[in-house]
């Protein structure tokens, strides 16, 4: 069994322009990070021209689907009767787009057939973490 799930989604930028364009992002959920999912962006939708993935917590997804969650850099709220509004903030401004609430609720089932809510935990890597924390002292 594959320990990565990614899943495309149609995402709608929010813009100040009359028009939203879609671009095709990607969620990413890696079974050695359990507690995190990823969010990535072609070059072609991000102001720096280049590839952009945002990472934050499975539950903060789970929670947006349902209702307003998030007080950082990454929120979401539904929208309407189909969609979910995740909003990145960063110190350029903040970016808003727009995703089918059902392919959120897709994603996070498939990651949760992976790795079941209130289990990640048990498949972090204590002792790789530790190691590699070591490493990393000056």
């Amino acid at each position: 069994m594959s320990t990565v799930i990614e899943q495309a989604v149609q995402a709608r930028l929010v813009a100040t322009v009359p028009r939203m364009e879609t671009v095709a992002a990607t969620l990413r959920y890696d079974r050695k990070d359990p507690f995190a999912v990823r969010m990535a962006f072609p070059p072609r939708a991000t102001l720096e021209g280049v590839e952009v993935s945002w990472a934050f917590a499975r539950e903060l997804l789970a929670q947006g689907v349902e209702g307003p969650a998030g007080l950082g850099d990454v929120r979401l709220r539904p929208y309407g009767y189909d969609r979910t509004v995740v909003e990145f903030h960063a110190p350029e401004g903040v970016a808003m787009v727009h995703v089918r609430t059902s392919e959120l609720r897709r994603f996070l089932e498939s990651s949760q057939r992976l790795v079941p809510r209130g289990r990640e935990h048990q498949y972090l890597d204590w002792d790789g973490n530790l190691a590699q924390l070591l490493e990393e002292r000056p």
